[in-house]
């Protein structure tokens, strides 16, 4: 029988509400290098606010991009997967001359997910999955949009390089309005995290900085021509520039804070791509658009208090997907059957529940004259570019400054194996 203290004390825990889903907010900064973080090593551009992250959460240097430009990881974030099983048009860079390309509404994206399951989505930033109103975010599930459709505009006038105004709000393009873009997503994005404060939500920033045009804040008047368009110097402009989005991402965390939703929120910062001219991309080879480490490998910084440890560094190999994945586990909504993840859940090796383990991740990238692959196996990369083909031990060589393919080359020829028979499970491969 079962005793009376007992059985009431089963009636008040079965009394007790489920816990509460997490709220999430995700934050992408774009051309950032590796090493232009305090938290990753920076030592002339200061980040108090990106470093708390690191300070109260998980941080991960085995962390890549989906893809060396923008928009390949912003569909790999988006949707849990491989952008190339999206048409190649999403393999690049989308373009401003660029139309009717983009990432078709019929495929499930995470904030579609995340709203079926009650959650309240924003973004607030660069989309670049289409500039096309059939592309807009709101077909995606996103309850607010409010940021740029293409790749980069003037922090000032908001109008890319060829003068189009590129500032929307919804489906519609915002009113022209004075202030510095940093700032002005991060209000919004505060705006929107008060006015859900009662509801579960998706909160993603994919700040357009630090992607030229290069402008610090406080200067409305080095609005940008075609000819100024790709000026600027690390510390006159990039610097400050950077430590205007750690000042934003500091609101938004301090608004978290205020509102009493930080030990019920999980946040991610991580960058879209290596860094390009006036980034520091640490000990890796080469820079955006490339497929060398410089131009994948990136920070990752992920906090959930209470359900991962603080001050934790993990050499666990991840992907931009894997954001996705763990935040669909996190969140309680699974992938659509049709179209599974190919990112995992990290949560239980960041928690120490299991071990690090190897994966094969692969890129394929078009460039303007050939096509670029690369596959990272365990702690091996293989990279095949121009034909040639090269081989890397991260483990001892994370500068790939030694090529090993004719010193191992079964290992060579396995890695190619695998690659190939990723690229054959792809449509239209």
């Amino acid at each position: 029988m079962i005793g009376r203290r007992a059985f009431l004390g089963s009636l008040a825990l079965a009394a007790q509400p489920p816990p509460a889903r997490p709220n999430v907010v995700v934050f992408l900064a774009d051309d950032m290098g590796w090493g232009d973080i305090g938290c990753f090593g920076s030592q002339d551009i200061v980040t108090p606010n990106i470093d708390r992250l690191a300070a109260e959460g998980v941080k991960l240097t085995g962390c890549y991009a989906n893809g060396p430009v923008c928009t390949p990881t912003r569909c790999g974030l988006m949707t849990g997967r491989y952008q190339q099983r999206y048409g190649k048009g999403l393999e690049w860079a989308l373009l401003p001359t660029g139309v009717n390309i983009g990432l078709d509404p019929k495929h499930t994206t995470l904030p579609r997910l995340l709203k079926s399951a009650g959650y309240k989505t924003g973004i607030f930033g660069k989309w670049h999955l289409g500039r096309e109103t059939q592309f807009n975010p709101v077909h995606h599930g996103f309850d607010e949009f409010f940021g740029l459709t293409g790749g980069n505009v003037d922090m000032y006038s908001k109008e890319d390089r060829f003068k189009n105004y590129d500032l929307y709000d919804g489906l519609k393009k915002a009113p022209s309005q004075p202030g510095y873009l940093t700032e002005m997503l991060a209000a919004r994005a505060e705006r929107f995290i008060t006015a859900n404060r009662a509801n579960p939500f998706f909160c993603y920033v994919p700040f357009n900085a630090v992607h030229w045009p290069f402008q610090a804040p406080n200067r409305p008047q080095t609005v940008r021509s075609l000819k100024t368009w790709y000026d600027g110097t690390r510390l006159g402009e990039y610097k400050p520039m950077l430590e205007a989005m750690d000042a934003a991402i500091g609101r938004i965390l301090n608004t978290l804070d205020r509102l009493g939703l930080a030990d019920n929120t999980l946040v991610i910062f991580t960058n879209d791509n290596g860094g390009e001219r006036l980034s520091d991309n640490g000990p890796f080879r080469h820079h955006k658009a490339t497929l060398w480490e410089g131009g994948i490998r990136v920070p990752g910084l992920i906090r959930w208090p209470g359900k991962l440890p603080k001050a934790k560094t993990s050499r666990q190999t991840c992907v931009s997907m894997d954001f996705t994945a763990t935040i669909a586990a996190a969140c309680g909504v699974t992938a659509a059957p049709s179209e599974p993840f190919d990112g995992i859940d990290l949560t239980p090796i960041l928690a120490g529940r299991e071990a690090e383990r190897d994966r094969d991740l692969f890129w394929r990238i078009n460039q303007p004259k050939q096509i670029v692959r690369a596959v990272r196996s365990g702690t091996w990369k293989f990279v095949l570019d121009g034909g040639i083909g090269n081989l890397y031990d991260l483990s001892k060589d994370s500068g790939e400054t030694r090529d090993l393919f004719y010193v191992y080359p079964e290992i060579a020829e396995t890695l190619r194996k695998k690659y190939e028979a990723w690229e054959k499970s792809l449509p239209n491969a």
